[in-house]
């Protein structure tokens, strides 16, 4: 999952109608790990909280996603639709 980090947060986007965001919407918690592109685990898991972005929030963390991917400039790898998920990291 491609992601950037400002601030001590990490920002993210993805399908709205994809599992994760279903499952935020009823429990924010979550816990993230690094990972291969596989998804294996590679180090420890963190606990967060995760806000899904409305539409005039979303717009810092695009530029935030952009300036790490440029493909992330590229229209067709995204929609309209997605959705941009802030992360706030747990003591």
């Amino acid at each position: 999952m491609w992601f950037a980090d400002e601030n001590g947060k990490l920002y993210l986007f993805t399908n709205p109608k994809s599992g994760k965001v279903k499952r935020i919407r009823n429990n924010p918690e979550v816990r993230v790990a690094p990972s291969t592109i596989r998804g294996r685990i590679t180090g420890p898991e963190f606990s967060a909280r995760a806000r899904i972005l409305r539409p005039d929030e979303s717009q810092h963390a695009r530029k935030l996603l952009e300036s790490k991917y440029w493909l992330m400039r590229v229209p067709f790898l995204w929609s309209k639709d997605s959705v941009f998920i802030e992360l706030t990291f747990e003591p």
